[in-house]
């Protein structure tokens, strides 16, 4: 595998031949390498990942399946992997060719995150240890079906920490009203509220709400998008799931209250969202209702674990609550 200098950069770079995925005969070149042993290893990675076997680093097979993920993931679902993979996985096992690593590293590796401790000297929580672990059981699955790895070893040690995090908590409808007294003099924050509990949308399904997913003679919602602030930028996505996209009927108190709201905006953009809020704000807000309330406090997600109580209480099948949700 020769590698050659630069000597008007003083670098190295390869230049080499290999045969793409039809067989046909290509030619690759990369420069601006600092060592030529760094040359050499990118030529003996790309090789090893178009011949596909898994004698290659695991962080060639990151960066493989990185690639392979970037398009088919939502841009924060992505991000949330990327960030784990090169900062919690590739760090331990990148210069590792993947063959060769066994359950029994992993396992210490497993290990020595269950001791370690963040800089405020607290563990990591059972949820994050487990989003690591599943991340890198992913790489490995992608490794067993497009690469010819004979067995997943983070599948053979078993996982770590746990999926779900502490149990839900949900209000009352009493604790709910209560809650919402103090939001008077804050009309948008009431608003907002309201959707929240007696519709059990998702946080970022509302901050995507404009007025023109409300029929109000219908008394009917749309939920066909959702918001979320990535990079400084507001981006809009498709629900979390494909039955998210639905159609939810409303009470009438809930239209009126939306309608009365949605007149004193004004000359308001109908295809504009309707809440120019963040999640910080909205969790913000909640923090300070539960204070001047007494009701417990609970998270913004757990909105929605109250509202498919309410209606399990009233009597709605947990098929139609699933429906609606």
């Amino acid at each position: 595998m020769p590698v050659y200098k630069n000597q008007k950069r003083n670098s190295w770079y390869c230049s080499f031949y290999y045969r793409d995925w039809d067989g046909a005969s290509k030619r690759k070149k990369k420069e601006g390498f600092p060592t030529k042993k760094a040359a050499k290893e990118y030529e003996a990675a790309f090789l090893a990942s178009k011949s596909g076997n898994c004698n290659m680093t695991f962080q060639c097979l990151a960066e493989l399946y990185l690639e392979d993920c970037r398009n088919r993931c939502k841009p924060t679902s992505f991000s949330e992997k990327e960030f784990l993979i090169r900062n919690k996985i590739i760090p331990r096992f990148g210069n590792m060719t993947v063959s060769e690593i066994k359950p029994s590293a992993i396992r210490l590796w497993q290990n020595e995150l269950l001791s370690a401790r963040r800089p405020d000297s607290r563990p990591y929580s059972p949820t994050y240890l487990n989003s690591i672990h599943v991340q890198l059981s992913a790489v490995f699955n992608y490794a067993v079906k497009y690469y010819g790895l004979g067995q997943n070893p983070a599948h053979l040690c078993g996982s770590i920490g746990q999926k779900k995090s502490a149990p839900m908590n949900f209000w009352t409808l009493e604790e709910f009203n209560r809650f919402l007294s103090s939001m008077q003099g804050n009309s948008s924050a009431r608003v907002i509220f309201l959707l929240l509990f007696w519709t059990g949308i998702r946080s970022g399904e509302l901050l995507a709400l404009t007025a023109e997913d409300f029929d109000f003679s219908k008394r009917l919602l749309t939920i066909n998008r959702n918001y979320c602030r990535f990079h400084k930028e507001d981006v809009f996505l498709t629900p979390k799931t494909p039955k998210s996209v639905r159609t939810i009927a409303l009470p009438d108190f809930l239209c009126d209250s939306v309608q009365e709201y949605i007149s004193r905006l004004g000359s308001h953009p109908p295809d504009s969202r309707l809440f120019p809020v963040s999640k910080y704000y909205l969790s913000s807000q909640l923090k300070r209702g539960c204070e001047l309330s007494g009701v417990p406090q609970i998270r913004i997600h757990d909105l929605r674990h109250s509202h498919a109580s309410l209606l399990i209480e009233l009597g709605v099948s947990p098929l139609l609550v699933s429906e609606r949700l």
